[in-house]
């Protein structure tokens, strides 16, 4: 163990490094932070926030501690939370897709075993990259259950959890997976067209707020113009 990983179990309580050490594996093969790393990262910028503002400001004694807290928890929220917000909404678009595919598959009379290999073959997304990475780990003696359970811990996304974890139940207990799946993928849809109706309906709003900030100043432009004209000559 280096000196930088002894220094964060000192400052960081197990259980918090933990939790902060399985955001990081949700947010996927792509993140640039390890769990020591993040921490250093988290407890150089607020410092630095800290310190700069004493040294910039006036009052910076006083406004300080507040920016420095404010830093620590922007920090976290811009590389963990907001990440994950995204890639669980990008994953859970993804998911109907690649479950209609997979159901077709089952239905054609494979196993799940071979329907997901089937599936992950033929769909190019980063979910059907983290079902790939989870049927890898089979090579080296996990079995499916355990693999799709290590893959769930790796997905923040409830939906897609709660479908793999129907998917485990469903596999174990020898039940049907169709059944299972027809349901998950009517699921998805519904998700998918609330969604869409959402964003329509948010179009409104963001045209009212284009419209203020932008074509009502120039209306009012066009209309005060002359006599503005006019008042300065």
């Amino acid at each position: 163990m280096d000196e930088q990983t002894k220094f964060i179990e000192r400052i960081y309580g197990q259980k918090e490094l933990d939790n902060i050490k399985a955001k990081i594996k949700c947010l996927g093969k792509d993140t640039k932070y390890t769990a020591t790393t993040f921490c250093m990262s988290r407890i150089i910028i607020t410092a630095l926030a800290f310190i700069l503002t004493i040294l910039l400001t006036d009052m910076g004694y006083i406004y300080a501690p507040f920016v420095a807290i404010i830093c620590y928890y922007l920090f976290y929220y811009l590389n963990i939370t907001k990440k994950l917000k995204e890639r669980n909404r990008r994953l859970e678009h993804q998911a109907l897709y690649f479950f209609e595919i997979l159901t077709l598959t089952l239905e054609s009379g494979r196993n799940l075993e071979n329907a997901l290999i089937v599936t992950c073959e033929n769909v190019d997304s980063e979910i059907s990259s983290q079902f790939k990475s989870a049927l890898d780990e089979m090579k080296y003696g996990k079995s499916l259950i355990e693999a799709l359970g290590d893959l769930k811990k790796q997905i923040s996304s409830d939906i897609i959890g709660n479908i793999i974890l129907n998917i485990i139940q469903t596999n174990r207990f020898g039940n049907s997976i169709l059944d299972t799946l027809y349901n998950e993928v009517d699921f998805l849809r519904q998700k998918e067209l609330l969604t869409t109706k959402e964003q329509i309906n948010k179009i409104p709003n963001k045209v009212s707020i284009i419209s203020v900030l932008f074509i009502v100043p120039l209306i009012l432009v066009l209309i005060l113009g002359p006599y503005l004209i006019e008042f300065i000559s």
